[in-house]
């Protein structure tokens, strides 16, 4: 009896793959395009969300779809951010350079942050903030600049003010300037920060397909 059920559902499970590949050939529409408003590949309160009970030969098309998805939103539209408490605050700019930090490239400790790490503007850049309200090693998801991780403090940081790092002053002044927003708390810091930890969450591959938009 078991045995006629499987091979009933292995039959049925060839029939909707080959229905799929005809309605592809003959409508010129992806799969990945129909799979998308299928609710129940599509929908996350559907069980068959569930990546292992998906049937092998949708999962492939599943990831597509997902992949081709992220590629065409921004992060700040890819992700819910209302899960995560907000905070609102004043973001103002800064680089390493002498207009900033007051030091030169030659200083021993020219781009170097509080927590030890080196200034980055990246998927997770380094940003500056009052550690005691976001210790070192917090994540921030900031509307319009990405992720900020929290790397240093600054004499002027005081409060709710966030310094972002950028790699010029005319990047500092084009594209930021000076900015009150909410923003999103990812995940508090504990006080510390490596160049590893910042290394793997730039590596992170789920976000890589966001990594043209960060300016």
């Amino acid at each position: 009896m078991i045995g006629k059920i499987a091979k009933r559902f292995i039959m049925c499970l060839l029939l909707v793959g080959a229905l799929f590949t005809t309605y592809e050939a003959i409508t010129g529409v992806p799969i990945t395009t129909v799979i998308k408003y299928m609710p129940f590949l599509n929908s996350t309160g559907h069980p068959l969300m569930n990546e292992r009970l998906l049937p092998s030969f949708l999962k492939p098309l599943r990831a597509e779809a997902a992949s081709n998805d992220k590629e065409r939103l921004t992060i700040e539209e890819a992700f819910d951010w209302s899960r995560y408490p907000s905070k609102n605050v004043l973001a103002t700019g800064y680089t390493a350079g002498y207009e900033s930090t007051g030091k030169n490239p030659n200083h021993p400790g020219y781009g170097i942050t509080y927590s030890g790490v080196k200034v980055k503007r990246d998927l997770y850049s380094t940003i500056a903030a009052d550690l005691t309200i976001f210790p070192i090693g917090t994540i921030l998801f900031i509307p319009g600049y990405g992720y900020g991780v929290v790397a240093d403090k600054g004499g002027a940081i005081k409060g709710n003010h966030l310094d972002l790092y950028f790699e010029t002053v005319s990047d500092v002044y084009n594209i930021w300037g000076k900015k009150e927003l909410n923003v999103y708390v990812v995940k508090s810091g504990d006080g510390r920060l490596t160049e590893d930890e910042l290394t793997m969450l730039n590596e992170k591959k789920s976000m890589q397909v966001f990594r043209q938009q960060v300016k």
